[in-house]
Formats: C-alpha cells, sequence, structure tokens
C-alpha cells in the first residue's frame, strides 16, 4: 500500500473509474468529472455505445472490459445491475481497486458477504451507494438526535422503467432502513409488513413497521407508482418534533417549551449544509481512498440494510399467503430473502 493509502504512487489525483454507463453510472461521471482530487479516467459498459456516448460527453476513456483497469485506476464505482455487484465489486478489489457499490449491496447477503471478504482479504475500500445518508437533512438532525421513540416514513414515486429488476423494498424502502439503522442504533426486533405488485410483477408499493430492541417503532412506506413524488421522515423524541423533507434537504425541529393545556412552541430550521448529496458520497469516498478509514456507509452497513430488507420481504410473502391461502401469489421470491425463515418467526 502507498504512502496515500491505495493511490498509486506517482498520481496527484485519485484515478477513478465508473463500470456501468446507465442514470447512476453517468451521474457518478458527471459529479468525479468536477471534483478537484479526482480524475476520472474512464468508463466501462457492456453496451459500448453507451460507454462511448458517456466517454465522448466528458472526453474520457471507454474501456472494453474490466480486465483493462488493472493499473490504471486506484478506485471505482460500481453502477451495473444488481445481480453483478458481487462479481464486478470482488473482481476490482483482487485487482488492488477500491470500490463503492451502488444499492442495494447486492443481490443476496451470501454475495454481500463475498463482496466483505474480498475488501479484507485485498484490504480494500468498500463502500455502498446509501446516497441519502448524505443529503442535508439527514446530516442536520444526526447531532439533535435523543432516543426517537417513533418515526413516519414516506418514500413515494411516480412510475419509471429505472430499477424494475428489484422489488420497491431494494430500490426505494432500503434507504430508510438504512437511515432508521444509523439513526436509532438498535437491533430490529419485530417486522410487519405488506406489498402489493401494481404495474410490474414485482412489489411496487410496500409498507412495513419495525420495533427496535429499545422500544422505537417506525411506519415506512414506499411506492414507484404514486401520483407525486414525496421523500418525508417525521420522527418524535422527548418533548420534540422533527421534520425531514429529502427532496427540498431540509429538517424542521418543533420543541414544546411550555407544555401543558395551553402549549408553547419553538420553530427551528435545522442547519444544513449546501451540497448535493451524491457529491458528499462521492467526496466521502475519496477522502477513505485516501485516509483508509472506513466510510459511515460501508460494507457492513450496506449488508445491515440488505439484510432488514430481506426480512420486510419475508414479511410480505408471509402475508400474502395469509390473504392468498390456495395462490402461489403474485411476489416474486428475491434471493436476499432466503436467510429470514428463523428471524421472521421470533
Amino acid at each position: 500500500m502507498s504512502e496515500r493509502g491505495g493511490v498509486a504512487g506517482g498520481h496527484d489525483k485519485i484515478r477513478v473509474c465508473v463500470v456501468g454507463a446507465g442514470e447512476f453510472g453517468r451521474n457518478h461521471a458527471r459529479v468525479y468529472r468536477e471534483m478537484d482530487n479526482v480524475e476520472l479516467v474512464g468508463v466501462v459498459d457492456q453496451n459500448a455505445h453507451r460507454a462511448d456516448a458517456i466517454a465522448q460527453e466528458f472526453g474520457i476513456r471507454a474501456f472494453k472490459g474490466v480486465r483493462e483497469l488493472q493499473g490504471a485506476v486506484d478506485a471505482a464505482s460500481v453502477a451495473v445491475p444488481t445481480v453483478s455487484h458481487a462479481e464486478v465489486g470482488c473482481r476490482l478489489m483482487a485487482m488492488g481497486i477500491d470500490v463503492l457499490v451502488e444499492k442495494p449491496m447486492a443481490a443476496s447477503l451470501t454475495e454481500a458477504d463475498s463482496l466483505l471478504e474480498a475488501a479484507r482479504r485485498h484490504q480494500r475500500v468498500l463502500q455502498v451507494g446509501h446516497v441519502e445518508r448524505f443529503n442535508p437533512a439527514v446530516i442536520a438532525v444526526e447531532p439533535i438526535l435523543n432516543r426517537p421513540l417513533f418515526f413516519e416514513v414516506h418514500r413515494l414515486g411516480v412510475f419509471t422503467p429505472r430499477s424494475l429488476d428489484v422489488e420497491v423494498i431494494y430500490d426505494l424502502m432500503i434507504h430508510d432502513l438504512d437511515i432508521l439503522l444509523a439513526l436509532v442504533k438498535e437491533p430490529v426486533t419485530e417486522v410487519k409488513a405488506v406489498g402489493i405488485p401494481v404495474l410490474t410483477d414485482k412489489v411496487d408499493i410496500a409498507h412495513a413497521r419495525l420495533e427496535f430492541a429499545g422500544g422505537a417503532v417506525a411506519n415506512v412506506t414506499a411506492s414507484r407508482v404514486s401520483t407525486e413524488r414525496v421523500r418525508k421522515m417525521r420522527f418524535f423524541q422527548h418533548h420534540e418534533y422533527i421534520s425531514l423533507d429529502y427532496a427540498r434537504r431540509d429538517a424542521l425541529r418543533v420543541g414544546v417549551k411550555n407544555p401543558g393545556p395551553q402549549p408553547e412552541f419553538g420553530f427551528e430550521k435545522l442547519a444544513a449544509p449546501a451540497v448535493e448529496p451524491l457529491r458528499a458520497e462521492l467526496e466521502a469516498f475519496a477522502a477513505a481512498v485516501c485516509t483508509r478509514v472506513a466510510p459511515k456507509t460501508d460494507g457492513v452497513a450496506g449488508r445491515a440494510a440488505l439484510e432488514l430488507a430481506g426480512w420486510v420481504m419475508q414479511s410480505i410473502r408471509e402475508h400474502d399467503e395469509r390473504v392468498q391461502p390456495d395462490a402461489k401469489g403474485p411476489v416474486t421470491k428475491g434471493p436476499a430473502a432466503k436467510s429470514y425463515p428463523d428471524k421472521a418467526s421470533q
């Protein structure tokens, strides 16, 4: 390992590549291109036309395959379909390349574990793309947390053909599951969930009720078939109500100054950094590459969110079996949920 913590000697900037030239990959390339301490070297995609288009747009190289990246880059964003996350991520880390893999971390817990093992064996940085952890609204509330006990979360979006290879739990809800685990800092003890396919053969809208070991409760709703776009979290702690708006990237704190029959309230807009979440995420990745300090959305955090998402999916299947006992049910069986029958029955 070099003195710069993994960045190849003789280079003043971190050399990065984007693997996957879809919508997510293009956004990663855009932000990397704007960062002072990063050199965006190139892009890789099985679709040569797509790779060439991004390469031309940003004035970079279109690599023919992952194998060409060895020695050419220090770090890479992996924005390929979920089913290929583990394969591509493990190959890159074996080549000595630090990796940021988009969420969900992998298609199964077994594959997530293979990524963690590869990062350990090859001493590579492994960050998971839970970009909402870098949302200014989330950053604003972290310093004022005081044992929150009740959460209401809504993540609703209009239908788009993007990310239809996974259930809405892994596409949208997993963001909030990750944030809840980070804010509550306690294990989940019970999950009750329901989910329904609407426009696809996978779950398009879902609701989950989570209970944590210390008594906190969270109601979480995710939809990709709504008529409006909503990205909000509200939570309550001692004499306080906090409202986060992910879309506006701000947070409001409402406190009870004088409880009683005629209470007095105080309203405070929390200070939030004016930064694009993806920019903050990629800056954190670059910092981890240089310092070798694990990022806050490391592989362990990514696996925990994937595990909880699998538990939600298992609960949805169990609910579906109860309401349709003689039918196979419309819920497809995703591989990430295979490890949950024991936990779901506790």
